[in-house]
């Protein structure tokens, strides 16, 4: 993709009037992202001039273009602004000192009592009877009133502008009530059944303002704000599919507020989703922009992710937002050095800057970095110290330093500042993992993924307690949701075939094992990491996973098969087997039989994590761009042959076994061949000497 200057002046043009709009309408956070986007925009080399060279004031030819976007195109809606002047000030101003219900009633008539008599006292509890608004209106007609009827416009005649600014006061007053009826984090009475009485008579009213324009044939000039307005209040009452339909026309409308894509990038839950989703956009940047940010949240760590994303930045060179879902990839991708020096790049050009702060702590506390987690820490809180990011950075620390009370105590903190975020309800399931509270990580994880769907962490935290418990079949389930959500980790296939197991489905154990053996090579095919296209990268199977499968064949009594994955589990001391393009390698491991593997787990609807989802059993990163953790070396050519793992507990128990497999068989030279190798390796050596008089006594039985 090129950018002209026309383009990029175009679109400063663009992020300008968005970050302008957003805070006249008190969203603060789109407003702070459109303006950051605007700074990080490629500088237009014309535009540079010399402040201290003389400038004759009465020239007008190099003034400055005046923004086209800010001007309101619809007279009427530009009228009515002008007359509204001097009372949005006022709402505003009511606004950004956190008084909702005084904005409001500034455009908006005042009910004439918020809060019943009856709520006032310090016993009563709120009703429950609304807990959720909008669940059984009929989805194919929206504008429906509480009895069938057409909804009618409550609202009096103002401007776009005005009105979201009151709705949106009633909405933020609303769940500020709500936070105030909630009880403490996990507490006895933390059953989520405080809820926003504001939003029954928001949606109500929306769908009367909306539904008057529709029949005068405005809807298509709308401004975009209100149709956020209502596809939020329609995704608190879970009217999700709806809420789609609306946030796409938000974003037609106003394709420069960041919020609705947001919201829209929350209601995709799978790659199928947002492929769906796509056609249906506006072609714009923007567009580009959410098709990137909802792949990294998707964990799409593909070639035409990063192609889409170099585009971007060389388009935004300066952008710390791009640069984190760079980070973000390759910290899904498990490449957490990479992902560390970005984050130390950005930290380093913008100290304060605490966003997404969490996840480069996650990365610290995967690679035992606690020095830096311990400097992150400090620099956070120096910061500040009342953000949920800073919270969740120093529960890491003390995670890391294993004092699992303290750490649950910030993870607390975070969630009593904000409810909704993700990092801290996942990272306290963790902690209460590490403290033997099984029940209590099992309602964190839970809470987890209400906020959150795609958080395959908590999916997979969730199988982990079921799996404690001794519920195979619930943590099978738990097992399979993280998996669909990342499908190229072997860990999860692992815990699949380990459920499979206990279930006694050998058969599925053993093709969920064989799956976890081909995710765990995807990264050595042509085009991954750490591969030159075209190369024959010497493969390094899991001997874990090669040794499991062999003792399920056994338990099926084929011992032929067993046998076959024993000498593949002693091999990968050497190396491996080379990889070819087709049939099968020097070893016996066909790719035909892998591919094999693939499609039969694949039908099951498997996937991941390695980071932090067990905090007992952490596993060390992979070096840089590698191949099942041997070092990737630009010097190597494509043929040579990696070193494999080494004598190892797994490959001198499949050794042993081997050599009994052969003594069986009546195969003595091989036998006593292997029995050797144990005594030499220092592991099994009883039982090696054992097997060795065995066979001594086999020989002379002969002679």
């Amino acid at each position: 993709m090129e950018f002209t200057e026309d383009t990029i002046q175009d679109l400063k043009y663009r992020f300008e009037d968005a970050a302008i709009k957003c805070s006249e309408r008190c969203l603060y956070q789109s407003a702070k992202w459109a303006a950051e986007m605007l700074d990080s925009l490629l500088p237009i080399e014309h535009e540079d001039t010399d402040l201290e060279s003389p400038m004759d004031t009465t020239d007008t030819t190099d003034t400055p273009a005046i923004n086209p976007y800010l001007r309101v195109k619809d007279p009427v809606e530009a009228a009515l602004e002008a007359q509204e002047t001097h009372k949005y000030l006022l709402a505003k101003s009511y606004f950004d000192t956190r008084e909702y219900d005084r904005c409001a009633a500034v455009f908006l008539p005042p009910k004439a009592s918020l809060v019943p008599l009856s709520m006032t006292s310090p016993n009563s509890k709120p009703k429950q009877h609304r807990t959720t608004p909008m669940k059984g209106k009929d989805k194919a007609s929206p504008f429906q009133g509480s009895k069938g009827h057409a909804a009618r416009n409550p609202y009096p005649k103002i401007s776009q502008k005005s009105l979201f600014l009151a709705l949106y006061a009633k909405y933020l007053a609303g769940e500020k009530r709500k936070d105030e009826e909630t009880e403490m984090v996990l507490g006895p009475a933390d059953g989520g059944m405080a809820v926003n009485r504001e939003l029954p008579d928001l949606a109500r009213g929306l769908e009367g303002w909306l539904a008057e324009r529709a029949v005068k044939g405005l809807e298509d000039q709308g401004q975009g704000w209100l149709e956020y307005l209502y596809a939020v209040i329609l995704l608190k009452g879970r009217n999700e599919d709806l809420a789609k339909t609306w946030l796409i026309r938000s974003v037609h409308q106003n394709p420069f507020h960041w919020g609705a894509w947001q919201e829209l990038n929350d209601l995709l839950g799978s790659t199928e989703d947002l492929n769906q989703i796509l056609p249906r956009l506006p072609e714009n940047v923007m567009t580009l922009i959410f098709h990137v940010y909802c792949s990294q949240e998707l964990y799409q760590a593909t070639n035409a992710t990063d192609k889409a994303l170099s585009e971007l930045e060389s388009l935004f060179p300066t952008s710390s937002f791009l640069q984190t879902q760079r980070a973000l990839l390759y910290y899904h991708n498990k490449e957490f050095e990479e992902a560390a020096q970005i984050f130390t790049q950005i930290l380093t050009t913008s100290p304060h800057r605490l966003d997404s702060l969490d996840h480069f702590s996650n990365i610290l506390y995967v690679m035992g970095e606690r020095p830096k987690l311990a400097f992150i820490a400090q620099v956070a809180t120096a910061t500040d110290k009342f953000r949920p990011e800073t919270c969740c950075v120093v529960g890491n620390y003390y995670s890391l330093k294993s004092e699992h009370e303290k750490a649950v105590m910030y993870f607390r903190r975070a969630l009593t500042l904000d409810r909704n975020f993700l990092s801290a309800w996942t990272l306290m399931g963790h902690e209460y993992i590490e403290m033997k509270n099984t029940h209590t990580a099992i309602e964190s994880y839970r809470r987890a993924v209400d906020v959150n769907r795609k958080d395959y962490r908590a999916w997979y935290g969730l199988g982990q307690a079921y799996e404690v418990l001794d519920m195979a079949f619930y943590a099978l389930f738990y097992y399979q949701r993280a998996a669909a959500l990342q499908p190229y980790d072997p860990k999860m296939w692992q815990a699949v075939g380990s459920c499979y197991a206990k279930m006694g489905r050998v058969e599925q154990s053993i093709q969920a094992l064989k799956r976890a053996l081909v995710a765990g090579s995807y990264y050595a095919d042509d085009g991954a990491p750490g591969a030159s296209p075209g190369s024959h990268t010497r493969k390094i199977l899991d001997p874990e996973t090669l040794h499991q499968i062999a003792t399920l064949y056994e338990r099926l009594g084929d011992e032929e098969e067993a046998a076959a994955y024993m000498e593949l589990t002693l091999q990968q001391e050497s190396g491996g087997a080379p990889v070819h393009d087709e049939g099968s390698d020097e070893d016996g491991y066909s790719s035909a039989s892998e591919n094999a593997a693939h499609s039969d787990a694949e039908a099951e609807g498997f996937g991941d994590d390695e980071d932090r989802n067990s905090r007992g059993r952490r596993r060390k990163p992979r070096p840089r761009t590698s191949s099942f953790g041997m070092q990737h070396d630009d010097s190597i050519t494509s043929e040579t042959w990696h070193h494999g793992t080494g004598p190892t507990a797994t490959t001198s128990k499949a050794r042993l076994w081997l050599a009994q497999f052969a003594l069986r068989n009546g195969d003595l030279e091989r036998a006593d061949q292997l029995a050797g190798e144990l005594c030499q390796d220092g592991m099994e050596v009883e039982e090696a000497k054992a097997l060795m008089r065995d066979i001594r006594a086999r020989r002379e039985d002969e002679d």
